[in-house]
């Protein structure tokens, strides 16, 4: 049965879901998901776990993410994107870049975004798009975000390009829309590619048709996806007792979550010591097979 992650380059128009339902045709597996919803709209990396990978979803879906950002001012939508209605024009004089770039750099560090209505966000069991959908606006509490680093790329008329590095859970789109205020202009982001997901890089994703083409070398190891953890080998006693679910000792001075290998180096999961004396309790256990 297949198993891994692959790397796609999610093309403009297909929905997270129409991917995931893609890749359950073509390797004819059920248990199939992706980390980060990317909107229809924008292009870029969408990982897809396959298998037994999609326990490691978690790991991925929480990681910082990259984007390369078209934002246009003088509109303004009800989305934030090109895809809704215009519901606000305005003549839009922009700064020299030194000035827009320093306000941009006003927007790094922790902010609070309130989630845009056109989201999957749920308030009383529904989800924000369905009621922005019937025309319905609901006050949504802000969410406290992260930007790492925005870095402006160019300004050609009315679109400014920039690149974000930011936490789990930003809209872009509301980056957009709330920089427009900054600036006293209506803005919309007009494009949007996604450059990277934790470990998954652009440069490295695969289209669609490369895929179908070597759909079992697209595959990477499930383990790229916590490649940031520092690597544990176990003996085959250890690996058997930690996919058992028990603790075991070891020998070994790193602490917190790391990634577990058996006496045969193949990956069977990710586990935790929260001290230098304390035991290697197992965390989340992909391979149960022990290596025995």
């Amino acid at each position: 049965m297949a198993e891994g992650i692959l790397n796609i380059l999610k093309p403009p128009g297909m929905t997270s879901h129409d991917a995931v339902a893609f890749v359950r045709r073509l390797y004819g597996v059920k248990r199939v998901g992706h980390a980060g919803t990317l909107d229809p709209a924008a292009a870029g990396v969408l990982p897809v776990f396959v298998g037994a990978a999609t326990r490691l979803i978690e790991y991925t879906a929480d990681a910082d993410k990259s984007y390369r950002v078209e934002m246009t001012v003088g509109r303004e939508t009800d989305t934030g994107d090109d895809t809704g209605n215009i519901i606000r024009t305005a003549p839009c004089v922009l700064p020299p870049n030194s000035d827009l770039d320093a306000l941009l750099q006003e927007f790094t560090g922790e902010i609070e975004q309130v989630p845009p209505m056109y989201s999957a966000i749920k308030i009383g069991g529904k989800k924000l798009y369905d009621l922005a959908r019937q025309g319905i606006t609901v006050e949504r509490q802000p969410r406290r975000i992260k930007i790492n680093k925005i870095q402006l790329i160019t300004v050609q008329e009315s679109r400014i390009y920039f690149d974000v590095d930011c936490s789990k859970g930003t809209y872009i789109r509301t980056l957009c829309t709330d920089i427009g205020r900054r600036l006293g202009c209506p803005a919309v982001m007009s494009f949007l590619v996604r450059t990277r997901v934790g470990n998954f890089q652009l440069t490295e994703a695969l289209t669609l048709e490369e895929i179908t083409e070597k759909k079992e070398r697209a595959l990477q190891a499930p383990d790229s996806a916590v490649a940031y953890l520092p690597p544990v080998f176990l003996t085959a006693a250890q690996a058997k007792a930690v996919v058992q679910g028990q603790a075991v000792r070891i020998d070994c001075c790193n602490q917190g979550m790391m990634r577990l290998y058996n006496d045969q180096k193949q990956f069977i999961g990710i586990g935790e010591k929260k001290g230098p004396g304390a035991p290697l309790r197992p965390v989340k256990i992909v391979c149960t097979n022990s290596g025995d």
